[in-house]
Parts: C-alpha cells; structure tokens; sequence
C-alpha cells in the first residue's frame, strides 16, 4: 500500500503491464492506480475502497505517464 506522505518513485521508461501501480492522466485529471487489462477491458483499479475503479472506454481521454516500481514509506518523527 501507498500512504499519504509517501514518496513515490515514477519510471516513464517502464512498459505498463496488467496490475502495475501507473501514475495516469484520465479526461485532464492526474490520477494512480492500479492498471487493470483482461479480456480486451482496460480499466483503472482503486486499491481504496471509497474510490470507484475508472473503466477505459472508447470515449476516455487517457495517457500513461508512468510506472511506480517502488514507494519509499515516510515514517513520523
């Protein structure tokens, strides 16, 4: 999991693959989740559930801008 504080390390030379964590740009809004392809479907995976998944359709404007490998956890001091 990624928490609020983290830092998160975005490669843009990795190729995205089915459930990779991508740093994303969905109709103008950034977004990351957890990219999603099976079945000719692509969609957006919310690892939180008080966010809804984000199905890509025909009609999506959507980009990927990168891929995160790794996070690095900020502990409190």
């Amino acid at each position: 999991g990624i928490f609020d504080g983290d830092i998160c390390v975005v490669d843009r030379s990795l190729k995205p693959v089915d459930r990779s964590i991508v740093v994303a740009l969905v109709n103008g809004e950034f977004t990351m989740k957890r990219l999603r392809m099976r079945r000719g479907r692509v969609w957006l995976e919310a690892e939180n559930p008080n966010y809804p998944d984000i199905p890509i359709t025909e009609g999506t404007e959507f980009e990927i801008w990168g891929v995160v490998p790794k996070a690095v956890r900020m502990l409190a001091s």
